[in-house]
């Protein structure tokens, strides 16, 4: 089989040593434009654990290059005046013309043959090849050519960098941030060999371009930078290699082959360099499409293997790589506002793949530190410090114990609005369980104003009684304190169960339905009438009378739906919202007529009680409601007297596609919480104590909403204490046999020691 593998990067070498190894009889070829001894940039970052992944697949190799490694366990931080070290990270930096001397060198060794200065632009020119491997690089010739089949997406981000060396030897991979008259810069930096180090400086658009770097040639943007960092550098010089400014981009490919053709490495994706190299993913790359090649018979077949063995790490790896990248480009928006401990711990959490207990692993020292200065914060003197999720929290005079909430979910098992049983069960057990704050399932304030016919109300007077019911047993027999979300479901009502089909309508016994446009959530679903100045009069009124109801009921706080697609995101998204009336069109329109329900609730809801509002931060749909309106819209509702935004994203429209993750809406909370400075509730795929800590130690929100996390384990808080060895959380007296009570949970790491 005759394999030619265009492109002579690390990853293009890297799998003609493997292709070659395994079966010596391939004729292997690697065919690249410059020549041998170019190389652009300097030095290239491995993790402790791709170079595992590389020892393993070819120990010879591993070990030429292991030779040469500069090797750093550390990370310094240099901000606000102060260098924060934190330990255990396991790193490698090596040289990239090394690394490429030794993977030509061991090339040569097996028989792969070396093209140099040979430039393919068409795949026309390797007809007589079997397979044909775009390594290519980021501007992939091939990957162009055959575009339409791969699909290829290119998101260029608007941060400026550019790719500097220096003999300067720092003792860890180090990270400055200064800020001078043009704006605020970053540097990466890191050794990778004796005597030479990587320096790479960032900034956005504004400062480069108030820099004037947009019009300096390599030599002046050296000179700039080693003035800039003048100190840091201690006297030596900036080097410079094809260091042009650049803009990241993120390269995605929805398909990885065609026919013969397969792409590998920066040509089929690439990942922001503040989470490691293009290198690393490339050479891993190499490593599974060769493990696919040995398995699979068929060339097609082994493709598919290739892509569907890899692409879930790689997309892993692009997600974490997006939410660090956003992390370096949305810097300001922190600098100079969190506390040298919280900043550190940020960035070392920035994407959200290092949690609090990952860091606790490699550096316990660090994590206590930050967990006293966290506990401190919130008026908590203790040795040890409690971790982060179960300290207190004030919002007027409510405190609550810890900051773990109950999410709101619907259980559709409501008698015309009146909760029962089920409701006591399922609230009561989670207060028992050690939740600092209940919030009830969406509770609507008129009867069609329900989602379902199995949806709460808070309209008759039988509702006061029924929640009444719920909130004495909470405090009475917890710690725990209870909200309730009020809400109108507009036009996503009168539809079935979740369980008989969710959003369907129902088939028969509809009631009518009214939104801020005659717009119907499904195709088929019942077109709601718009509303005129009377219904908005009757709904402002009804949330008015609930909220009243709801201090009757002896609720701790309110939550206002502005969510989720409901009445009143109806009137916020553009999506929904076509109005052409004082209601709709601009901003300031659209918001109008929920910030009139907002503002008359205030003024009845007790002032010592507080009042959140829940937000779909983004619709997930292009020209729909954003994050920044979500910014704006936040700080109104300050001004208002909000006390807290309850941030989640979405479900606007059927045609909503989030980007689902781990911790995905989180960044939404932060960016709501420093940009409008206003305290925030995260939600969304956060099921481990580890996520509550991180987000809370890092400043990304102030509580952190719990889900299915609660509903697979009602005691999920008591049992991550236990976890946490923090479990004395005040048992009801009830309970008090379990008072220094240490289980042995088979799953549970502590309950197995």
């Amino acid at each position: 089989m005759h394999m030619g593998i265009v492109g002579g990067g690390p990853g293009g070498l890297y799998l003609a040593i493997l292709l070659k190894k395994s079966d010596p009889t391939r004729q292997v070829r690697v065919i690249e434009r410059n020549r041998a001894d170019d190389t652009f940039g300097f030095g290239v970052v491995f993790s402790d654990e791709t170079l595992g992944n590389i020892e393993a697949a070819d120990p010879e190799t591993y070990r030429a290059i292991a030779d040469h490694f500069a090797h750093w366990d550390d990370i310094d931080i240099h901000y606000g005046g102060q260098c924060l070290r934190s330990t255990g990270h396991g790193f490698a930096g090596l040289s990239r013309k090394r690394l490429l001397q030794l993977l030509q060198a061991r090339c040569e060794a097996l028989g792969v043959i070396l093209s140099y200065e040979t430039h393919v632009q068409s795949v026309a020119e390797l007809s007589d090849l079997d397979v044909i491997v775009a390594a290519d690089g980021l501007n992939s010739a091939i990957r162009t050519e055959l575009a339409e089949h791969f699909k290829p997406k290119v998101d260029h981000r608007p941060n400026r960098f550019t790719w500097l060396g220096t003999k300067r030897q720092f003792p860890a991979f180090t990270f400055y941030f200064k800020e001078n008259e043009h704006g605020l810069w970053r540097v990466h930096a890191y050794n990778f060999e004796d005597g030479l180090s990587t320096f790479i400086v960032e900034t956005t658009e504004a400062a480069w371009r108030a820099a004037g770097m947009d019009r300096a040639s390599e030599e002046e943007t050296a000179r700039y930078c080693e003035a800039l960092f003048a100190e840091e550098l201690e006297g030596h010089p900036l080097l410079t290699n094809r260091s042009i400014w650049r803009q990241f981009p993120t390269v995605k490919n929805e398909r990885w082959y065609h026919d013969n053709v397969v792409l590998l490495g920066d040509s089929a994706h690439t990942a922001h360099f503040s989470i490691g190299s293009g290198t690393k993913l490339a050479m891993e790359d190499a490593i599974a499409l060769s493990v696919a090649l040995e398995s699979e018979s068929e060339l097609t077949d082994a493709f598919a293997h290739y892509q569907q063995s890899r692409k879930p790490n790689v997309d892993s790896t692009q997600r974490a790589a997006q939410v660090s990248l956003e992390w370096f480009e949305d810097t300001e928006r922190i600098f100079d506002r969190l506390e040298p401990a919280q900043f550190a711990f940020s960035l070392l959490t920035r994407s959200l793949r290092i949690s609090h207990s990952n860091l606790q692993v490699r550096d316990p020292g660090f994590v206590h530190k930050v967990d006293e200065w966290f506990a401190r914060q919130a008026g908590v003197e203790s040795t040890p410090a409690p971790p982060p999720m179960l300290t207190p929290y004030t919002l007027r005079s409510l405190t609550l114990k810890n900051r773990i909430v109950l999410s709101p979910m619907c259980m559709y098992s409501a008698e015309d609005g009146t909760p029962n049983d089920w409701h006591m069960v399922h609230l009561g057990s989670r207060a028992i369980g050690g939740a600092g704050l209940l919030i009830t399932e969406m509770t609507n304030v008129t009867r069609d104003g329900r989602i379902t016919p199995g949806c709460t109300g808070m309209y008759k007077p039988e509702h006061v009684a029924g929640w009444k019911r719920i909130t004495d047993f909470v405090h009475a027999n917890s710690q725990a304190k209870i909200g309730i979300q009020l809400a109108h479901a507009g036009r996503k009502g009168s539809t079935k169960v979740m369980w008989d089909g969710i959003d369907q309508p129902l088939d028969s016994g509809n009631w009518p339905l009214m939104a801020a446009s005659p717009i119907p959530y499904l195709p088929h679903s019942q077109v709601p009438r718009p509303m005129d100045r009377s219904d908005m009069d009757r709904i402002r009124d009804a949330f008015v009378r609930s909220a009243q109801m709801s201090d009757s009921a002896g609720f701790d706080l309110i939550e206002l739906h502005f969510a989720h697609g409901y009445l009143l995101h109806s009137f916020l998204s553009p999506i929904t919202n076509r109005r052409d009336d004082d209601y709709g069109g601009t901003f300031e329109n659209r918001i109008r007529f929920p910030m009139e329900v907002f503002r008359s609730v205030r003024a009845v809801w007790p002032q010592d009680k507080p009042i959140l509002v829940r937000i779909s931060a983004t619709d997930w749909l292009k020209d729909g409601w954003t994050v920044e309106d979500s910014v704006r819209l936040a700080r109104v509702l300050k001004e208002a007297e909000c006390d807290m935004i309850d941030v989640s994203t979405g479900q606007t429209t059927p045609e909503s596609r989030p980007q689902f993750g781990r911790l995905y809406q989180t960044p939404f909370a932060e960016r709501v919480r420093h940009e409008a400075d206003i305290p925030t509730m995260t939600v969304g795929n956060i099921s481990s104590y580890a996520d509550c800590n991180s987000v809370l130690a890092a400043g990304r929100a102030d509580l952190c909403v719990i889900a299915r996390a609660h509903l697979f384990d009602p005691y999920w808080t008591r049992h991550a204490a236990f976890e946490q060895f923090a479990e004395k959380t005040d048992w009801p007296k009830q309970y008090g046999v379990l008072e220094g009570y240490a289980p042995r949970f088979d799953w549970s790491p502590r309950g197995q020691s």
